[in-house]
């Protein structure tokens, strides 16, 4: 591998410009105006990021609104929509699309995913076989984590739990669960913890996803958290209910998840578009207030969830428009906070993957260019990445626009 040194680099934290020495797809060194002749690659004084991270995708079930549609726009007229698609997909048909979004999302800097991939007698293994291809496949450009789950429920579908345990001795990273979908929702989560204790792999629920704040798998979540020992290893999706708890609740409920060490990904597009349909005024917004928990100490992400589907008809897999997107609905706009929602899309949800946050002498040379000085200004500007590499090496290229005057 050709060694060379990307100069004129803007690094979070420092003072100037920095130029940056590759050698063997890692970083060798960094400072000021380093001579050497090495081949140069000039940054142009944008920010270098190690790159944003993907904690909550569904790459098997994106790109399908021309064969699943969701008449009602309700979160049960998503299930049904897919549901009733899924029965086509093909092993062939998910690798397609799941590579579509890779594509999209490598391009708008993001290079690590945790992506959830559903699995029940239905689809099978198909799924999951697709996911384990495009890992491979992309592992150039991209890092991808499998989470396998039972969308459908598990102690109510017999051969779910078979299927999903073959997944896991088969190169499935985590396991994920899905209690609002069981007949017995208490039942599946302890299953899941006895399956996570059987394999020692990490939990991710989509948990709690509506507004009735009355009652909620979160309590039974935070219990087994705590007598399997699992405390770190549990993340919680959606979890809309902790946007209607009036401010007393919220903080009882933040030092439950700090005291069970689980955290929250907030998935705020989806969770948008599909909360609050039986309101026809002052619609909630149903997203849960991730800030609040980060300043009580709590691990929170901002994530995509799905894209072209029933559940989110919309997106460009672009982690710094979901991070402004947040902040919109949440009303953040100080330097503080811009960079707290910049966080939740790049450093919370790297560590969670285990992956470096910084870019530093040693690491990986791994990391995007963003036409911005700052974090905070990634996130009010939506800037987008005008290149990327991968362990020392290339792997996208975004162009600024180039103003044609007269």
């Amino acid at each position: 591998m050709l060694d060379y040194v990307v100069r004129n680099a803007c690094l979070h934290g420092e003072t100037g410009l920095l130029d940056i020495v590759i050698k063997d797809g890692i970083i060798a060194g960094i400072a000021a105006s380093i001579a050497s002749e090495a081949p140069s690659f000039d940054a142009g004084g944008n920010l270098l990021t190690g790159g944003f991270v993907e904690s909550h995708l569904h790459l098997d079930k994106a790109c399908i609104l021309d064969r699943a549609k969701n008449e009602s726009g309700t979160l049960q007229g998503a299930i049904s929509a897919v549901a009733k698609a899924k029965s086509g997909f093909t092993e062939d048909d998910v690798y397609a699309r799941g590579a579509k979004v890779i594509e999209k999302a490598v391009t708008q800097g993001t290079n690590a995913i945790r992506t959830h991939v559903e699995i029940d007698p239905g689809i099978g293994l198909a799924g999951f076989r697709a996911i384990k291809r495009l890992k491979h496949d992309y592992a150039w450009a991209m890092d991808v984590e499998i989470c396998v789950f039972p969308q459908e429920g598990l102690l109510n579908y017999p051969g779910t739990e078979e299927l999903l345990r073959e997944a896991l001795d088969n190169g499935a990273d985590l396991l994920g669960g899905c209690p609002y979908m069981d007949s017995d929702p208490v039942g599946q989560i302890k299953r899941l913890f006895e399956m996570a204790r059987d394999y020692d792999v990490d939990l991710d629920f989509h948990l709690d996803f509506d507004l009735d704040p009355t009652w909620r798998h979160l309590d039974e979540v935070a219990r087994q958290t705590i007598a399997f020992g699992w405390q770190g290893r549990v993340m919680i999706g959606h979890v809309t209910k902790l946007s209607v708890l009036p401010k007393d609740q919220l903080a009882n409920t933040t030092a439950l998840m700090r005291q069970a060490g689980i955290g929250l990904t907030v998935l705020p597009s989806t969770d948008l578009f599909l909360t609050g349909r039986n309101c026809e005024h002052s619609v909630p917004r149903g997203v849960a207030p991730a800030h609040s928990l980060v300043r009580a100490g709590v691990c929170c992400t901002i994530a995509t969830n799905n894209v072209l589907n029933p559940f989110t008809p919309f997106g460009d897999c672009s982690l710094s428009r979901m991070a402004n997107l947040y902040a919109n609905v949440s009303q953040l706009s100080t330097t503080e906070e811009l960079e707290m929602c910049f966080a939740m899309v790049a450093d919370s949800p790297a560590k969670l993957l285990g992956r470096p946050t910084e870019i530093m002498i040693g690491g990986a040379a791994t990391f995007i260019a963003l036409p911005a000085q700052s974090r905070a200004q990634v996130v009010s500007e939506i800037s987008r990445p005008v290149w990327g590499m991968k362990d020392g090496r290339v792997t996208f290229e975004h162009p600024a626009p180039r103003l044609l005057h007269p």
